[in-house]
């Protein structure tokens, strides 16, 4: 990796552009700018997330989450360097089938509602999504590996179940959006 911050305020940054993890300049207004800091946003919001109470195992998770988004933010910030490990996607695969098994399933789309640990679940799958848009963004103008994209699309959905694991801490259920057919379920 680059060189450590020891300054932060440099403004070098004051013309709009931006260092890059190999010592480039790029505009701050650069597709692998807007990624980097989708990647960052959403690790943001995963620390607001840690801020609730939490069962252990989802929470010793998300902290690893937030490393693997230090590791894609480094792959990001350095063109043609490989951080992320194909062994982190494989490890979402296995916390959504294990996270999945435990709820009942859809009967009716959800709102991103509930608990305040669910909401901020479903936050983070949207930046989750954003970022994701932003790797892919990237990818049609600049050569990029797979394991970034398939890793962001994976978190999104996991952020999707675990809003609905949250929503069920304590006795509670996703929100159901009141869709026609529901509402006609409902009259039968």
């Amino acid at each position: 990796m680059g060189k450590r911050l020891t300054q932060i305020a440099t403004r070098t940054g004051d013309d709009g552009t931006t260092g890059l993890g190999d010592n480039t300049r790029v505009s701050k207004d650069h597709l692998r700018v807007h990624a980097m800091g989708d990647v960052d946003e959403l690790n943001s919001h995963l620390g607001l997330l840690l801020c609730e109470e939490l069962p252990a195992d989802a929470r010793e998770l998300l902290v690893d989450i937030q490393h693997q988004l230090f590791n894609l933010g480094g792959e990001l910030s350095i063109p043609g360097f490989e951080l992320l490990q194909a062994d982190a996607v494989a490890a979402l695969d296995a916390a959504l089938a294990h996270h999945n098994a435990q709820l009942p399933r859809l009967q009716e789309f959800i709102l991103p509602a509930g608990n305040r640990a669910a909401a901020q679940a479903h936050v983070c799958r949207t930046v989750a999504r954003r970022a994701e848009r932003a790797v892919v963004a990237l990818g049609a103008h600049e050569p990029l590996r797979e394991t970034p994209r398939q890793y962001l699309n994976r978190l999104s959905d996991l952020m999707f179940v675990l809003a609905r694991v949250f929503n069920r801490m304590n006795g509670g259920d996703d929100v159901y959006w009141k869709s026609e057919r529901l509402k006609q379920a409902e009259a039968d």
